[in-house]
């Protein structure tokens, strides 16, 4: 979900964009938006629904980029580009509708309006910046950092604060977990055990409730970082 700053100072403009664009597309579950390879020509909107944006290597693993839901965007990194093309998966897993706009459709509008253009540029600059923070924990604290980020980034993002902890509104499983942390389903589901006997989540009905989310953040080195970079979509 786009956090409440950034879509007070995105949506007003980019959404109204994107909705008059008089082109809806109904997502099914199992299905895909775009495949990477695929010629690129239109950017979507999220109006309903979720989906997985993942990347898969020469190998065939995949790694989860991004979980999208409503007013979050997707197939953005093919602006301004010459013979754009999708770099990423976009599978949908619940049902719902997208509204598309033509690449050159918005990028014409982006030179014209040099509101929505600030306002796109910022919205970019934040999205890159919790790219780069995913990758940072990635790669400076191993698979334990990564699954503790991606939880930390579930709590910011689809998170319902209750007495026992931090209810995970989504299902998430531990083979979507270790796709998010490019590691074996094996590995995570040790470590999720490791924290379920330490009391610091717990799994109810196939849904994550963190008990102690300091315990995470301090494990990681948390830096604090503004909740709009510390996000999973």
């Amino acid at each position: 979900m786009i956090d409440t700053e950034t879509e007070n100072a995105l949506t007003n403009e980019l959404i109204e964009l994107l909705h008059s664009s008089g082109r809806i597309i109904e997502i099914r579950k199992g299905t895909f938006l775009f495949q990477e390879g695929q010629i690129a020509s239109e950017m979507f909107l999220i109006l309903s629904g979720r989906i997985q944006i993942s990347k898969m290597n020469a190998e065939g693993q995949e790694l989860y980029l991004r979980l999208c839901s409503e007013h979050d965007i997707v197939g953005e990194l093919t602006l301004f580009t010459e013979d754009p093309h999708y770099i990423f998966n976009a599978r949908v897993i619940e049902d719902g509708y997208v509204a598309a706009i033509q690449l050159d459709v918005l990028e014409k509008a982006l030179f014209q309006n040099s509101n929505l253009g600030f306002q796109f540029i910022k919205w970019m600059n934040d999205h890159i910046r919790r790219t780069m923070t995913k990758f940072r924990d990635l790669v400076l604290y191993g698979k334990k950092g990564a699954l503790y980020s991606t939880l930390i980034r579930l709590s910011n993002s689809y998170g319902n604060h209750q007495e026992d902890g931090i209810h995970i509104t989504v299902t998430i499983t531990t083979q979507d977990l270790a796709h998010f942390c490019a590691t074996a389903r094996e590995i995570v589901s040790r470590m999720l055990t490791e924290l379920k006997i330490k009391q610091i989540i717990s799994i109810e009905h196939k849904k994550i409730i963190i008990h102690n989310l300091d315990y995470l953040k301090k494990e990681n080195d948390c830096e604090n970082c503004p909740i709009a970079h510390c996000t999973i979509d």
